[in-house]
């Protein structure tokens, strides 16, 4: 187990500084520290989504039966992905540490910070990104064991599947470097937009009922009658998993809205005429 968790410990972190320093010291780029820490997070999202859902794809293709049937990479790739999580939480608080500073926020007007701003600006990062931190979290407390432990060997066509979910990560990565550098008015922004919101909504919120429609298809049982055949614990998983699925959805959703509505023409100057 030690062998791909100390893997994933070095190549996460070892990706992000790898291109942080490319961005920074390539003479064609030269980019800021901040830029290059934003840029970099995103890209290490997208590659390690990349390859979960990689992963996923050849795991939930390769096993016919749904329960017994098992390969390496469920667990291989699981226990690979773990310090990933954790990584990703100090990085998106490098990312929200350089957004502070770039506002103007970081400190007096000698340069030199107050002894508790680092303790403001993570307790900003904890109130912006706390359901992203939450997720994170439960994902190597919680979801992490349950996987090694609990499933005994079994199910992995559903962890599969759960790993698939990555799919609209690299969407909402280049949504938000494209959103960071005032890029909404371009088509690339827009047909990423739409790529996201197809790819969230199919591999993020309709995958929990096509799991259940998959072991009702095992079971022989019709979708509905499900959820009162397996037990309450599996329910409430899903139910917990699939809730902030459904909030994100519901911001993709807002944010598409305002992209792609008309802007409406200014209201008329209370000097000008009305019919």
């Amino acid at each position: 187990m030690l062998t791909p968790m100390v893997a994933g410990g070095v190549v996460f972190p070892g990706l992000f500084l790898l291109s942080k320093n490319t961005l920074q010291r390539l003479p064609q780029l030269r980019w800021e520290e901040a830029d290059a820490v934003i840029v970099s997070a995103r890209l290490v999202s997208s590659v390690q989504a990349v390859m979960a859902s990689t992963a996923g794809y050849i795991v939930s293709t390769s096993c016919k039966h749904i329960i017994d049937d098992q390969h390496w990479l469920s667990s291989a790739y699981t226990q690979f992905a773990v310090p990933y999580f954790i990584y990703d939480i100090y990085a998106m608080f490098l990312c929200h540490w350089h957004k502070h500073q770039v506002k103007g926020h970081g400190g007096d007007e000698g340069g030199t910070r107050a002894p508790d701003s680092t303790w403001a600006v993570a307790r900003g990062y904890l109130h912006k990104e706390f359901l992203m931190v939450l997720h994170h979290a439960v994902m190597v407390l919680v979801c992490f064991p349950l996987s090694v432990v609990w499933r005994q060997g079994k199910g992995d066509f559903f962890l599969g599947c759960l790993l698939m979910a990555e799919v609209s990560t690299p969407f909402v990565c280049l949504g938000k470097i494209l959103i960071q550098y005032k890029q909404q008015h371009t088509l690339l922004h827009k047909v990423n937009g739409a790529l996201m919101l197809l790819s969230f909504l199919c591999c993020r919120v309709l995958l929990f009922p096509y799991l259940y429609w998959a072991y009702g298809r095992h079971a022989g049982l019709p979708l509905l009658a499900v959820p009162l055949a397996i037990p309450a614990h599996v329910n409430l998983g899903a139910a917990l998993l699939l809730a902030p699925q459904l909030y994100w959805f519901f911001l993709i959703c807002r944010g598409a809205c305002r992209l792609f509505r008309p802007r409406s023409s200014p209201p008329p100057s209370p000097c000008q005429p009305q019919d």
